[in-house]
């Protein structure tokens, strides 16, 4: 799908941010829908389903979690929210809700371009009919249940290939703590981050050029980590 065919709908309070975006994301070729409240956006999205959506938190009417619990009842499309820098809390029950995404206030174009383009490429892309994940030089071969580095095989334990794995499957998006514990240690340690750190810190010795600077396994500050997608 061409870039232009995309319908973005902006679920805003702040009229000033609603018009720097509509310019901003018009001027990239996107088709656009606005939205002052939650309960607008809601209606908006019933009638013209967007392609994805920019979603505050802060909204005068209802809880932008209450507007994203409603959107992901039916709606699949990516959905990136917008959250003031004290709201750490509130990005992270949006992402364990099923936001996509999060961009920081105040934010810059650029950086919520890349995310949208990230975001919007993985929505889009078919089932691999192929077992291989390359990702850099990276390469999972999810029926042999190995992984290679330039080519070479990389030895990893049970749990470490486990929590790569979740990571792979939802490259570029962001997944919280809480997210990562459950998939690969279960409910009960769903509050035990420290064997997240130790993991991804291994990971990254094994998998990185430069571990205190990963390429791969990108840490989201006070909230989890993310896979970059390229």
């Amino acid at each position: 799908m061409a870039q232009g065919d995309h319908l973005i709908l902006v679920i805003e309070d702040e009229q000033p941010i609603r018009r720097f975006l509509r310019a901003s994301l018009a001027n990239e070729g996107y088709r656009f829908n606005e939205a002052g409240s939650g309960e607008e956006g809601l209606r908006i999205a019933s009638r013209q389903p967007p392609d994805l959506v920019i979603l505050d938190l802060g909204l005068p009417d209802m809880d932008g979690q209450d507007v994203l619990q409603r959107l992901r009842e039916w709606l699949t499309a990516p959905i990136i929210v917008l959250s003031a820098r004290d709201q750490e809390q509130q990005k992270i029950n949006a992402l364990d809700s099923g936001a996509d995404d999060y961009v920081t206030k105040p934010f810059g174009i650029g950086e919520l371009l890349a995310r949208m383009r990230t975001a919007l490429r993985h929505a889009h892309q078919t089932v691999p009919t192929s077992s291989l994940i390359t990702i850099g030089d990276l390469r999972a071969d999810l029926a042999a249940r190995l992984v290679f580095r330039c080519n070479e095989e990389v030895h990893l334990t049970p749990l470490e290939y486990k929590l790569l794995m979740t990571m792979l499957r939802h490259s570029g998006k962001v997944l919280t703590h809480r997210f990562l514990l459950k998939e690969v240690w279960g409910p009960l340690d769903s509050h035990e981050t420290h064997y997240l750190r130790v993991f991804v810190a291994s990971l990254r010795r094994k998998l990185e050029d430069d571990p205190a600077r990963p390429r791969y396994i990108l840490t989201e500050q006070g909230v989890g980590y993310r896979f970059a997608a390229e």
